[in-house]
């Protein structure tokens, strides 16, 4: 069961639950309506919402602003291999915001979603930064 819900605003729900399950192991959960759906990967509920798409998260604010895709927000995925992980997505199509870095805790680097949503993979390099301390 999900234990941390991050919602994230898409041009179009449906390319962006493709992306997610097809390439970041997203499992759908719900689609009921064209401008929402709920995709989780472990502990991740990710909430997808189409801006004007009803009431909910892509409704306008009072003052009349319609949320919007894109920022440096992000949420980080844990990967064992990031440079095979990085090579199968750029074989796949999928725009990179930038080369792998590599920090004090791991390596990095930024994708983004059919909407320009940020997603960062992530390779820890000391055990201390690992989500799981198993392995």
């Amino acid at each position: 069961m999900a234990t941390v819900s991050v919602r994230y605003i898409v041009h179009d729900v449906d390319a962006a639950i493709a992306f997610y399950c097809e390439h970041l192991g997203f499992r759908e959960q719900m689609h009921p309506a064209p401008a929402f759906a709920m995709l989780t990967r472990g502990d991740l509920r990710l909430v997808l919402s189409a801006p004007g798409g009803g009431p909910g998260g892509g409704q306008a604010m009072p003052d009349g602003t319609m949320p919007e895709p894109g920022g440096w927000n992000r949420f980080s995925l844990e990967v064992s291999d990031l440079a095979a992980t990085a090579d199968a997505l750029r074989a796949a199509g999928v725009h990179f915001r930038n080369d792998i870095v590599t920090g004090v805790g791991g390596k990095q680097v930024l994708i983004d979603d059919p909407s320009g949503n940020p997603v960062e993979l992530f390779e820890p390099v000391l055990p201390e930064a690992r989500l799981s301390r198993g392995g």
